[in-house]
């Protein structure tokens, strides 16, 4: 479980054991969840600097439950493996700047290109970057 994606409950046909308390066991003891650096702020938003790019993808999307979420993207991952630079909950443009001012690599003359297809905040956060709206 720690090197590969498998859920807890699968393992439970094979091992005889319980699965949901296998996964709660493994979560809250084996893991180191509790020790986790980002656990405060997890909820509210999640930075990946390892993965800033000079073209950058911002959207929204609704995970559950109608919540809204603002993803920020590297396109040159093309949707594969470190694409994902930033997700922020909410679609407010002040918590999208907030989250994305936590890497260090973010300036104005960093972005080439950036796509913001939401409504109210390509403006303020091309701006931000520095960038001229289009």
């Amino acid at each position: 479980m720690d090197t590969y994606p498998i859920a807890a409950q699968s393992l439970e046909k094979y091992y005889h054991v319980n699965g949901l308390q296998l996964e709660r066991h493994y979560k809250e003891h084996l893991s180191d969840y509790t020790n986790w650096p980002e656990k405060e702020h997890a909820e509210e938003w999640q930075v990946f600097p390892e993965n800033i790019g000079k073209n950058l993808s911002i959207d929204e999307t609704s995970l559950s439950n109608g919540e809204l979420y603002t993803i920020v993207t590297n396109k040159a991952a093309k949707g594969k493996k470190g694409a994902l630079v930033a997700l922020v909950e909410g679609t407010s443009s002040e918590k999208v700047i907030e989250a994305l001012e936590k890497i260090p690599q973010v300036s104005g003359t960093h972005f080439g290109k950036c796509t913001l297809p939401i409504a109210g905040m390509p403006l303020m956060l091309k701006r931000k970057a520095g960038k001229k709206p289009n």
